[in-house]
């Protein structure tokens, strides 16, 4: 396995996923994020170091000939994969090499959703994933620390625009710190812009790996408390933060009927963070038809019938 491949990683999220690295050997990118588990570094504008298009591919042929029974094929970097400078066409060589194999996923910082070549190449992936820790411009400087060319309004609005015509899964990523964005409004703004241009699924977590600064992640129960914000979208969150979670009962199906209402609950979580009882209800309301299992980006939420 050469460097620009890693895995392949089961991951809970997305699936058995072979991972893509188009900065292996140096950290480039427009965020210098407090938690990033890749250790501080300068930002910039563009790739110093770029790696051949061609060596790419020819590792992403190999590796999805040695790798067969794979869900995703993620497309990442050691910083921002869209800076890449040839975006455009590795995405649409990327595509189809993996048709009929597997879907393609890329995991993006949302930065340069802007530019029309990336929106682009976005097109080309089955899942974009992008961060999106603040909303506010305040809160996004000093969280997520980007490079002083970039702002909040501009980055929020080419996310906007890629939205509009995008016919894949858009995930987006929240990353809540101890007294930065861990405040219900701030939530709220991300939820209502999510809400805006259609998200189809957010990742809501904290601190998970060793951060480039010192800063603290958030308890479990908080994220828990900060989801009701994103009442109606499918949120997904860690599962090791929840098994510190004391399970929940509820009273009887409507009280969980009422839950599911407000947030749809992703099948594994639901198992974690439940009694045997709920767990029994909600397998008797799938079979009477209340309820159905939602498909989204890979991962399988209890939502009601519409």
């Amino acid at each position: 396995m050469n460097s620009i491949l890693f895995g392949p990683i089961h991951s809970r999220r997305f699936g058995m996923s072979l991972g893509v690295d188009l900065s292996p050997q140096k950290k480039q990118c427009n965020f210098d994020c407090l938690y990033c588990e890749l250790g501080g570094a300068k930002t910039m504008e563009s790739m110093q170091e770029v790696l051949p298009k061609e060596e790419i591919l020819h590792s992403i042929s190999e590796g999805l000939n040695q790798y067969r029974n794979l869900d995703v094929l993620t497309i990442t970097a050691t910083g921002e994969p869209t800076l890449y400078p040839d975006f455009l066409s590795l995405s649409k060589e990327i595509a189809s090499i993996a048709q009929g194999r597997c879907k393609t996923l890329i995991l993006s910082n949302g930065s340069r959703f802007g530019i029309e070549s990336v929106r682009e190449g976005l097109k080309y992936f089955d899942i974009v994933k992008f961060s999106l820790d603040c909303v506010s411009p305040q809160c996004f400087k000093k969280l997520d620390r980007p490079n002083k060319n970039l702002k909040i309004e501009e980055i929020l609005r080419g996310i906007r625009i890629f939205s509009e015509s995008y016919q894949g899964e858009l995930v987006c990523e929240v990353l809540v710190l101890e007294n930065l964005n861990d405040h219900f409004e701030e939530m709220k703004k991300i939820a209502s812009f999510c809400k805006e241009i259609g998200v189809h699924r957010i990742d809501l977590g904290t601190l998970d790996r060793p951060p480039a600064y010192k800063i603290k992640g958030v308890e479990p129960k908080v994220l828990e408390e900060l989801s009701e914000a994103f009442c109606g979208l499918c949120v997904s969150i860690p599962t090791r933060k929840l098994l510190q979670i004391p399970k929940r009962k509820f009273k009887d199906k409507q009280e969980l009927l009422e839950l599911l209402a407000r947030r749809p609950i992703e099948e594994h979580e639901f198992h974690i963070l439940f009694s045997q009882e709920d767990t029994k209800n909600i397998l008797e309301m799938l079979e009477e038809g209340i309820i159905c299992r939602k498909s989204v980006a890979n991962m399988d939420f209890f939502v009601l019938k519409s």
